[in-house]
Parts: C-alpha cells; sequence; structure tokens
C-alpha cells in the first residue's frame, strides 16, 4: 500500500469498526460467558456464582461456565478478569475482599478503575463456627478461650484478603490477641478440614456454614451482624458475647472489565436483576442466611459508589491494624 492511501484506508477501518461496536453489542451474547469465581469450588461464593449465574443463562441464552480461579484472597481470579477483553464474556463475581485487597496486596491492577460494575447481589454476617469437639458451650466461653490461647488456635481462612480472614483480624483486634491462621484456596476446603477437626475456628460466611450447622457436624458460636440471624436464632451476635465494636458483612457483586460497552454491562445488569427476582432463588438465599440488595440500590451506579467506599473503610481498618501489604 502507498503512503498516499494509507490516510483514507485507515480511516475506512476506524469507520467499519466503530460501525460495527453497536452491532457487536446488540448480537450479545453469541457465544458461552465465563463467571470467574476468586475462590475454590464449593465455597460461598461458589454457591452464589452458581446459583445466579444459572438464572442468567437461561435469560441470557447462552451458558455461563463457572471458572474457580483461586488464590492470594480472590486478587488472582481479579487479576484474571482485569485483563480479560472487556467485551462481557468474561466476568467476575467477588465479595468484601476486592475491596480489601486495595489495601492488603500490591496489587497490577486498581479496584476502583479496572472492573466495570453490573450490580451488587446479596449480604449477610458470618458465622463464627469451631471443630465439633471444642471445649466451649457459650460464646462467651469461646472468646474467652481464644483470647486465652492465642496463638495456640488454629483459625482457616482463604487467603490473606479474604472475608473469612478479614473476620478474623476483626477478632483479633476485637480481643486484642493473634492467632495461628492457616490459609486455603476457599472456605470449602477449609470447611471440610474443620469438620474434619484439622483446624479449631473458622469465621465463615452462612451461604457455606449453615448447612454443617444443621448436620451437626460444626459447633456454631455468634454472628457477625448487629442483630441475630432468623436462620440461626438461637446464636447471639459477636456484640451479645462482648465485642461490642465487631460487625463484619459480606457482600457479593458482578463485574466485567473495565471498558465493556454500555449496552453489554446493560443487558448483563438486566439479567441479573431478574435473577435475583427469581423466587427460587430468593428461598434459597434465605435458607442460607442472606439477602438480596434493594432493586434500587443494584445499579452499575450504585456498585460504583458502593466499592469505592468498602475500599476507603477497609483501608482503614487495615492501617489501624499495621498489616503491610504483601
Amino acid at each position: 500500500m502507498t503512503p498516499r492511501y494509507l490516510g483514507p484506508a485507515l480511516a475506512a477501518l476506524l469507520a467499519t469498526a466503530l460501525a460495527a461496536a453497536p452491532v457487536a453489542a446488540q448480537d450479545f451474547p453469541s457465544k458461552p460467558i465465563a463467571l470467574i469465581v476468586p475462590y475454590a469450588a464449593g465455597g460461598p461464593s461458589d454457591v452464589i456464582g452458581r446459583l445466579i449465574g444459572q438464572s442468567m443463562s437461561q435469560t441470557l441464552g447462552q451458558q455461563i461456565v463457572i471458572e474457580n480461579v483461586a488464590g492470594a484472597g480472590g486478587t488472582t481470579g481479579a487479576d484474571r478478569v482485569s485483563k480479560a477483553a472487556p467485551d462481557g464474556y468474561t466476568l467476575l463475581i467477588h465479595h468484601v475482599a476486592l475491596a480489601a485487597g486495595h489495601s492488603l496486596y500490591k496489587l497490577r491492577y486498581d479496584t476502583t478503575t479496572a472492573f466495570e460494575p453490573v450490580g451488587l447481589i446479596n449480604f449477610g454476617p458470618f458465622v463464627l463456627t469451631a471443630r465439633a469437639n471444642y471445649e466451649p458451650n457459650t460464646a462467651a466461653d469461646m472468646l474467652a478461650k481464644l483470647k486465652a490461647d492465642g496463638t495456640k488456635v488454629s483459625v482457616a481462612h482463604a487467603g490473606v484478603g479474604s472475608g473469612s480472614h478479614l473476620c478474623g483480624m476483626m477478632l483479633t483486634q476485637g480481643l486484642g490477641t493473634s492467632f495461628t491462621y492457616v490459609p486455603y484456596r476457599g472456605t470449602g476446603p477449609a470447611m471440610n478440614d474443620l469438620v474434619a477437626g484439622q483446624v479449631d475456628v473458622l469465621c465463615d460466611q452462612t451461604t457455606n456454614a449453615i448447612p454443617q450447622i444443621e448436620g451437626g457436624k460444626v459447633k456454631a458460636y455468634a454472628v457477625t451482624s448487629s442483630t441475630r440471624l432468623a436462620q440461626l436464632p438461637n446464636l447471639p451476635t459477636l456484640q451479645e458475647a462482648g465485642l461490642k465494636d465487631v460487625e463484619v458483612t459480606v457482600w457479593h457483586a458482578l463485574y466485567a472489565p473495565a471498558g465493556t460497552p454500555k449496552p453489554v454491562i446493560d443487558r448483563l445488569h438486566a439479567a441479573l436483576q431478574k435473577a435475583l427476582a427469581d423466587e427460587t432463588i430468593l428461598k434459597r438465599f434465605t435458607d442460607l442466611g442472606t439477602v438480596t440488595f434493594p432493586a434500587d440500590q443494584r445499579s452499575p451506579a450504585a456498585l460504583s459508589a458502593y466499592l469505592k467506599a468498602q475500599v476507603a473503610r477497609w483501608a482503614e481498618v487495615i492501617k489501624t491494624s499495621g498489616i503491610k501489604p504483601e
């Protein structure tokens, strides 16, 4: 191609690309979508991802395929999505750890700008659980033992910055002690070891903990919310048990890579909204001790503001704790 034709040719190419963009968004989705769960299979984020993924698949007319990309407190999966093509075919479901990871890790992405918000999903407390033969029988006695035993206590978590780790960190601050932390690739395998008696304690989401509690496979002591949980009415809150300033909520949201076209985000958001209005899913959420955000608080803009506020909140908590980024 001679230089005199280079300008017009590039202009024509650009015009074709611009004309094709709305068409591509209109046709979305035309192939399966990968939903990255940044923790191991069987854990709470995996459960939530599969519930909404199944419903969204039906709405969108394309299969949403769950991919578990565990590691580094959920940042490995998030990093992968941050580098994916911004076309709506790679999505991320993540929880509070996405916000905390901003201050706990030296990341290759900026948490507040690397993702296009799709919408908030659900929120709920953690449950403080222990192996079935753990000695204390009340929440107050359990907290007293944790404080007295300190590093003799093995506390499982899903990696630095994960929700279970953040919950443990808040316990550490509240009790003024330290534990021996045992990291896993997710609270699914962590719960398996708790059931087997290989570790002492796990602070886990209700979605993962309630089935094991109801099956009598682990001991439950308290919830991390400000009020008791309807599904576990006999469990006190940590505040009732004596930790007045400890309240931790886990929340999930759906994201796409930054730069994903607005029509694609709108289509994904509509499918998510439909999933969160599904009575079957809502019943399952209720059974697992978690609830959806109100519909008027689930917009992409609302998620963007919420994520930034949570990043700031956990930055302050982590700064106070003295933990340095890894």
